[in-house]
């Protein structure tokens, strides 16, 4: 079964990155912005570090040997491009020697100002069995994510799922949690707001993470 954990619920520093990353005026600084959204990748990292399976390995000193605790088994990172990009470093900075997967998920505008999203591309390894860790730095509808996961799973089906975003609607969370396929997933979030536009847009969420992070598309 699945299970959901909001990290803001609990004092730590991940709620001083989130109100920076809303700041309209720290905003301005985007390498800022990057970073804040890197370093909650970690912290995201560290936490589902502790949920993953390790074995005992010998480890040689210069002054003799050590018992030590290794993961058994590296995850697979993947991201939805082009927001995705800071949050997967993060993750990757601790998870350093994982594979890793891209898919580029898009909303494609219609003139009755509806959109639909479209999964435009994917590189994977081999998920069967491993540990799938998918990050999107928002939650908004939650379609691209399910979306971004149907195509993933072409690859293998993964033992468990590790889903990771910074902010989440709640409608977002909830469609998430009645769409996934399989049972075996763990989504992390850092908040969750309560209201959704009618442009799929989070309030009071943070704009366009992937305008702020990389400036704006045409």
């Amino acid at each position: 079964m699945g299970s959901v954990h909001i990290l803001s619920q609990q004092n730590s520093i991940i709620s001083q990155y989130i109100s920076e990353i809303r700041d309209k005026e720290i905003q301005k600084d985007p390498i800022r912005f990057r970073r804040n959204l890197e370093r909650m990748g970690e912290l995201f990292a560290y936490e589902i570090s502790k949920t993953l399976k390790y074995k005992q390995v010998i480890t040689t000193t210069p002054l003799g040997e050590a018992e030590s605790l290794v993961i058994d088994q590296q995850p697979v990172i993947s991201t939805i491009l082009r927001a995705g990009l800071p949050l997967h470093t993060g993750l990757l900075n601790v998870f350093d020697r994982a594979q890793n997967a891209f898919v580029s998920a898009y909303r494609r505008h219609h003139k009755d100002n509806t959109f639909d999203i479209a999964i435009e591309y994917l590189s994977s390894p081999s998920l069967e069995n491993k540990t799938l860790i998918v990050t999107d730095p928002m939650l908004a509808t939650g379609a691209s994510m399910v979306l971004a996961y149907q195509a993933l799973v072409s690859k293998g089906i993964p033992s468990h799922t590790h889903i990771v975003a910074v902010i989440a609607s709640k409608q977002g969370l909830e469609y998430l949690k009645a769409h996934m396929p399989h049972q075996n997933y763990t989504i992390w979030l850092g908040a969750v707001d309560e209201e959704l536009t009618a442009h799929s847009y989070i309030v009071p969420g943070l704009g366009d993470a992937g305008d702020l992070a990389y400036g704006e598309k045409l």
